[in-house]
């Protein structure tokens, strides 16, 4: 999205002059090209399907754990009782 340092403001790009100017104030709008244009040739799939390479797999917390752990005793009871 491009920016107006002088008015301090991200602006549409369907909103800038035909020439790239902030409609406010008439300055140059900077347009911040972080990543680049993606396309087919440098988009490697099988890269972000495997993710990161420097991040170790994340562990559930406790709390999750132990909730999974009263679901199991809980339906495993109900079946139980099912058979009464």
């Amino acid at each position: 999205m491009p920016w107006c340092e002088e008015c301090a403001k991200y602006f549409a790009p369907s909103s800038m002059t035909d020439d790239g100017r902030c409609p406010k104030c008439g300055k140059v709008a900077d347009l911040p090209n972080a990543h680049g244009r993606v396309t087919a040739k440098n988009l490697d799939l099988k890269a972000l399907a495997k993710g990161e390479e420097d991040t170790g797999a994340e562990k559930a917390p406790w709390h999750f754990k132990l909730l999974l752990t009263a679901l199991v005793l809980y339906l495993s009871w109900r079946v139980v009782d099912l058979f009464r």
